[in-house]
């Protein structure tokens, strides 16, 4: 992506900053009313969302094309290496956090709140043989018309395997070249979108605070820390760990990352920031392009540190609710289910439902609190995603790092690149 014009001499990161707080200022201001704008956020979140599956598709797909059966390997190792470690750590540190905040003790008039949100008490029930099966389609078109990422992605990578072994068969490009046509064509789609982005932002949170309101929070105070709090540790500790591996300075690292954490905040949904994150990961970080269209689409699926932890916290807060106490065994169980249901969440707002409602009939827990759950899903998705976008760099940092693509001069901004 070319790098964005200033409009009125601020940045896109400073004119959306400045969408986010006056969203929430003109929200809380006009009230229930600002609930007529959300139809222009709504537009924006689908003008990013229908060249999501193709972006991701192609970006993966000239990846694994471009590179020999070895760097495919390699990257692919490295990065799952690096996701089972994230994800399981954030599992655990839920854990403890849960075990001594208690997020579900001590909250009142649960049932108030739940009727408050609007959320239907209908809910579906699933199994982990249907989730698994999910993850392959019998239909790739219709995958792509259901935003179905995970068996998108599967399908992208045994393409690109084939593409490559095509070429080295053949000789001939053709096929990866047109895909990466393609890919710069939709980039280039998505870069005219993000001009908007700000007036989409704006929309989005002045229907939000005028709607809601924050005292839907307030009973659920305890959850929301959990979440936050876990976030600030990760993000510290696995940027150290990082900063520490690509022998960068970790100080640097905040002002890289505000762009796409606000996107990622102020839309809840990970898929949206993709295009974003994959940007700034070859831009601002010092990631190559093939490792960032490699590692970006899978980590965006596979990589849900923030999902796990927050898988964690809704299985100790629904077991407190009820006044149930987990035992280490089923504790263990909690981290397990979480860490797979973090393989191919949904990364769109909106999905926690199918999730929470797992893990609760897994764990033999009763439903009724999920409503609360979702009734506030939309405060817990802010801090899940800016988990799971900003540890999806780190990934794709250590991954560029441990087969040379990782470029210091760039991430100390001494040289500049273009996505």
């Amino acid at each position: 992506m070319t790098k964005n014009k200033k409009l009125f001499g601020l940045s896109l990161t400073n004119q959306i900053l400045i969408a986010t707080f006056g969203g929430i200022i003109f929200g809380g201001f006009v009230g229930p009313w600002a609930s007529n704008l959300k139809i222009f956020g709504d537009v924006f979140l689908r003008l990013i969302q229908m060249s999501v599956i193709m972006l991701v598709m192609s970006a993966v797909i000239v990846a694994v094309g471009r590179g020999g059966s070895g760097d495919v390997g390699k990257m692919g190792i490295h990065t799952f290496k690096w996701i089972i470690f994230f994800t399981l750590t954030s599992a655990f540190m839920g854990v403890v956090l849960s075990y001594y905040i208690q997020p579900g003790t001590g909250v009142a008039h649960m049932t108030e709140v739940a009727q408050n949100t609007g959320v239907s008490g209908t809910i579906q029930e699933t199994s982990l043989k249907d989730t698994v099966l999910a993850f392959f389609t019998t239909n790739v078109f219709s995958a792509m018309a259901n935003s179905a990422m995970v068996p998108c992605i599967i399908f992208s990578l045994f393409f690109g395997v084939a593409a490559s072994q095509y070429v080295r068969d053949t000789g001939n490009t053709i096929v990866i070249d047109w895909i990466l046509a393609i890919n710069e064509i939709i980039v280039n789609i998505i870069k005219n979108v993000m001009k908007i982005s700000p007036i989409g932002i704006f929309c989005l949170l002045a229907d939000v605070t005028g709607s809601k309101g924050f005292t839907v929070v307030i009973p659920m105070a305890k959850f929301l820390a959990i979440l936050i709090i876990g976030d600030i540790l990760q993000l510290v500790i696995y940027g150290l760990i990082t900063a520490a591996i690509c022998r960068v300075n970790p100080m640097k690292m905040p002002k890289k990352f505000a762009k796409m954490s606000i996107i990622a905040l102020t839309t809840t949904s990970s898929a949206i920031t993709l295009p974003t994150k994959m940007e700034d990961s070859v831009t601002k970080f010092g990631v190559s392009r093939k490792i960032a269209d490699f590692t970006g689409p899978i980590t965006m699926s596979m990589n849900s540190s923030g999902w796990a932890l927050c898988n964690v916290t809704a299985i100790f807060f629904i077991a407190q609710f009820s006044g149930i106490q987990l035992t280490p065994y089923q504790m263990l169980m909690a981290v397990i289910l979480s860490c797979l249901m973090c393989m191919g969440s949904v990364v769109v707002p909106g999905g926690a439902i199918i999730v929470y409602t797992f893990l609760a009939s897994s764990m033999g827990l009763p439903l009724e609190s999920i409503a609360v759950l979702i009734g506030i899903d939309w405060f817990s998705g802010m801090f899940r995603t800016l988990n799971n976008v900003d540890i999806d760099v780190y990934v794709a940092m250590l991954v560029a790092n441990r087969i040379g693509e990782f470029d210091r001069d760039v991430y100390n901004d001494l040289k500049t690149v273009e996505y």
